[in-house]
């Protein structure tokens, strides 16, 4: 008799997942294993995943949270494409086969566990929180809704890391600031209440900063919230420019060696 999960109903089909196992710590080359899962009607791969974990296989690791597409904390290559496993329908995929692996682009804790240690790191060099010229506050900072538009669609970003993942430019520069933390510089840049931007400046306007992207468009393409990354950097770029344009022609003369990289884009 199939076990099955209970609240689902009854059993659709049986699917199978393949699923890449790897352990650092054993210093063993990666390896596929497949398992057999009985599918009902309104399963995700994340329970798909859990069903292998609680019933066939203990020893696979998966990180997940919330299981309703906030945390990000599920989110893997399922057939070819980064996903959140707990938003992605076993049933819809519409495959008998259900390939899984961890996100591209980061190092392996465990099987399905990518260490997102460079992910968070690049969150935090560009300062994603708004800067004030002044020590203390001294009040409440006034936006008006116009104002908060500006960036409002970037603001919607869960850090699950599928948009470094699918980045054809972090799989050749491990420096490289990639489009997470790049979006998340212009949501504070854009911001009316930041001032920030001479702090931000000279991270961004580097080899490895917003120049670096080739504008695959991959980023966008994965996200689980519509953020649209290659979008922002963009932005970001129009904002880097603008700001040379201003200084050189304040003075020619002080454009300066460190502004070189965009310089020569410009």
């Amino acid at each position: 008799m199939e076990l099955v999960l209970k609240g689902f109903g009854e059993v659709v089909k049986t699917v199978t997942f393949r699923v890449r196992r790897y352990d650092p710590e054993k210093k063993e080359m990666p390896k596929y294993m497949e398992y057999k899962v009985p599918v009902q009607r309104g399963m995700t791969v994340l329970d798909g995943v859990l069903y292998i974990k609680e019933h066939l296989d203990p020893s696979l690791a998966a990180r997940y949270s919330c299981r309703m597409g906030i945390c990000g904390s599920c989110a893997m290559i399922i057939n070819g494409k980064e996903r959140l496993a707990c938003q992605t329908q076993i049933l819809e995929l519409n495959k008998d086969l259900i390939k899984v692996d961890p996100l591209g682009n980061y190092d392996t804790v465990k099987d399905l566990v990518p260490d997102l240690n460079k992910l968070f790191k690049n969150h935090e060099s560009v300062k994603p929180y708004i800067v004030r010229e002044e020590a203390e506050p001294y009040g409440e900072y006034i936006q008006l809704p116009e104002e908060r538009e500006k960036y409002a669609l970037f603001t919607e970003c869960i850090m699950c890391g599928a948009c470094l993942s699918a980045c054809p430019t972090m799989a050749t520069d491990d420096l490289y600031l990639g489009p997470q933390a790049l979006a998340q510089a212009y949501r504070y840049i854009a911001d009316s209440r930041d001032a920030g931007f001479n702090e931000r400046l000279n991270l961004l306007d580097s080899k490895h900063g917003v120049w670096r992207c080739h504008f695959a468009g991959a980023c966008s393409e994965v996200c689980p919230k519509g953020v649209d990354p290659a979008l922002a950097i963009q932005l970001l770029r129009g904002v880097l420019s603008k700001n040379v344009f201003i200084k050189y022609k304040q003075n020619p003369a002080k454009l300066g060696p460190e502004r070189a990289s965009i310089k020569e884009v410009l």
